[in-house]
């Protein structure tokens, strides 16, 4: 049996192919994806390739998705064909020095899954144990999908110490930086978006509500506007750097009071250094907290908040198209034109 299926062949180079469908192996299951998105991290993929998620070549690609099982290894008892689901890219092995501690995003045999770009993809035992879960009836195939990076940003929230009343600024409004500008909102905040892309900016007021937004092409150095827009023009209580650039962490970190913390979410590319002023650090008592990835519990929470109606992510959707326009949607990602594309079969 054949399928249609996206893969990676080297950086800039993302195939349509017809390819054989998987063979399943112990515990897993099927599923023909229905709704997949497109991430941040599929276009750095693409970009350059990537040392986790694409180990061989010719790989799958494509990691947010969710779809209807349609075919199931006769240990799998929880699920049945017919059950739609959403499953996220990894689960931990629940037995390494950092799973043993609760750490689960710490997983030293996190195994990422790979492969949503296409009609079918089998989804190992590991996470159909862990990290799959029903969608209900009333949720579509595309707002469940938003469940693992939302997850990501659920984990980040759930480490960053943000109280009612506080003003949070966000620097990077991507799919992921709006997301963690709704929930600052739910928490209460007052929150400080800024960002360059004028799609982006929108979606800052429309979909993330933020009550200042800052257009970094207008006021390339936001320090004024930021610090008059603080109690006693302090600085921010938390700030939150979403773009992953040295140079963006050390200036989120000069933004905050004294007793601020700084999230550094955006993962900066691998050798980079910052330069920190160890006064400010020490004497101004500044909380530094990073997050990556999610876990089990995340990745259920997330799903929660979709179906609540708590967070309304199918509004960052801001275009459709076949799977097989996969290359053109990832460009478009890449190029600032969409802020996250629904690709369906």
């Amino acid at each position: 049996m054949k399928m249609k299926a996206v893969r990676f062949w080297s950086p800039n180079d993302i195939r349509y192919e017809e390819i054989k469908i998987p063979e399943l192996k112990q515990g897993e299951i099927l599923v023909k994806v229905e709704a997949a998105l497109t991430c941040g991290t599929d276009v750095k993929t693409y970009k350059r390739g990537h040392p986790v998620l694409i180990k061989t070549v010719p790989s799958g690609f494509g990691h947010e998705f969710s779809g209807i099982i349609v075919k199931k290894d006769e240990e799998v008892k929880n699920f049945n064909v017919g059950d739609r689901v959403v499953c996220a890219n990894s689960a931990p092995c629940l037995e390494c020095f950092y799973c043993k501690r609760g750490e689960f995003e710490l997983c030293e045999n996190l195994d990422l899954l790979n492969g949503a770009y296409a009609q079918y993809i089998a989804v190992p035992k590991r996470i159909v144990e862990q990290n799959t879960l029903i969608i209900p009836n009333n949720i579509s195939f595309a707002q469940a999908a938003f469940s693992e990076p939302l997850a990501n940003v659920v984990h980040g929230i759930d480490k960053t110490p943000i109280k009612k009343g506080d003003t949070v600024g966000i620097m990077g409004i991507g799919p992921i930086g709006l997301m963690f500008a709704r929930l600052a909102k739910l928490k209460g905040a007052k929150v400080i978006a800024l960002g360059r892309n004028p799609l982006k900016l929108k979606m800052a007021h429309e979909f993330s509500n933020a009550d200042i937004i800052i257009d970094l092409k207008k006021h390339p150095d936001p320090r004024e506007i930021i610090l008059s827009n603080t109690e006693e023009k302090r600085g921010l209580d938390v700030a939150i750097e979403c773009v992953g650039l040295p140079e963006i962490w050390e200036k989120m970190f000069s933004l905050v009071r004294k007793g601020g913390c700084v999230h550094f979410f955006g993962g900066c590319a691998s050798g980079t250094s910052i330069n920190l002023d160890t006064k400010r650090l020490h004497y101004d008592e500044v909380k530094i907290i990073s997050s990556f990835h999610h876990t089990p519990k995340y990745f259920r929470q997330a799903l929660d908040l979709i179906i609540k109606g708590e967070i309304n992510v199918e509004k960052l959707i801001t275009a459709k198209m076949d799977m097989k326009y996969a290359k053109k949607a990832i460009e478009m990602h890449r190029d600032g034109k969409a802020i996250k594309i629904l690709l369906e079969n």
